[in-house]
């Protein structure tokens, strides 16, 4: 393998794991998938490679494709809502709507409900703007193939999360607000907060104690969040000696919980067209949260 070969894998690495993380919604995994699109790459014949980017993205997408049907089982059977692993992104991530809102928690929820190919179809036309040829070449299958499941796609994820574009700041103001009320135990503050039908998903594997089912309804999850401002101790850890931060969690602010020397939970929220909070996703399963404590913030912006 030549400097250039390298080179070149290291110029699209960012847009390999951009893909392969949209495509799994875990950091590990597609870490893996882009480790191993790396010995594909250095066992191929290079010379015969007419245009890098398209060849990487079909290795990718295969393997993430691949991995994604071989853990689905395990998702349909987790312990309590499955949610996707966070991670920390960086600033150019949360300048750009589109890469922003393509990588939320929320957004990645409703890919989970897709099937492997209408994801990464989904995932490569939407948000990374390969041609219908390029797609087709890349997941291999026919190009009118590759059309259908893209609207298909399209359809269902706009069903579930209807596009409007989110304004950062009051996304920021809103998460610092929240913090505020919840760790305060201020219903009432909360109240004002939340839409009348926000969802509250937490996911703790049945490593940590967690609901096992969505909350729904403003009154309740204000109730359950002002709950957890009562007990001296969560997980083994004083309250009072925890660290909380609000950080650029997938494309947008999150909130960190961390004590004891490991990040305890994170939770990031979702707002509607008027800034109330519509979700919760509250992830506490320790398994996934490696990639936020490993503290690499990822670029994983819509830019080719």
């Amino acid at each position: 393998m030549t400097d250039r070969d390298q080179e070149v894998f290291a110029e699209y690495r960012n847009l390999l794991f951009a893909v392969a993380y949209r495509i799994l919604g875990t950091a590990a995994d597609a870490e893996d998938v882009v480790q191993d699109a790396w010995f594909k790459w250095s066992a191929a014949d290079r010379s015969a490679v007419a245009d890098a980017k398209a060849y990487l993205a079909r290795i990718v997408s295969n393997l993430a494709m691949d991995r994604l049907r071989s853990v689905q089982h395990k998702r349909e059977t987790y312990v309590g809502p499955w949610l996707p692993e966070p991670i920390l992104t960086t600033g150019d991530t949360a300048d750009a709507v589109t890469g922003a809102d393509s990588v939320s928690l929320a957004m990645l929820v409703v890919l989970e409900t897709l099937s492997p190919l209408e994801r990464s179809v989904f995932v490569l036309r939407e948000v990374f703007d390969f041609s219908y040829a390029e797609i087709a070449a890349a997941v291999e299958r026919s190009e009118p193939a590759v059309r259908q499941a893209a609207l298909r796609a399209r359809k269902h994820v706009h069903a579930r999360r209807p596009r409007f574009e989110e304004d950062s700041a009051t996304k920021q103001q809103a998460t610092e607000r929240f913090l505020s009320a919840a760790t305060g135990g201020d219903i009432n503050a909360l109240m004002e907060l939340l839409a009348p039908d926000v969802t509250l998903w937490t996911d703790g594997g049945g490593k940590v104690r967690q609901a096992l089912r969505p909350i729904v309804g403003a009154g309740t999850v204000a109730a359950w969040f002002a709950g957890l401002a009562r007990p001296r101790t969560y997980e083994g850890v004083e309250v009072s000696e925890m660290t909380i931060s609000v950080l650029p969690i997938n494309g947008g602010p999150g909130i960190v919980f961390t004590g004891a020397g490991r990040v305890i939970a994170v939770i990031t929220l979702d707002l509607d067209a008027h800034g109330r909070v519509v979700a919760v996703h509250n992830i506490a399963n320790p398994d996934k949260l490696g990639a936020i404590a490993g503290g690499t913030a990822h670029d994983i912006g819509p830019h080719r």
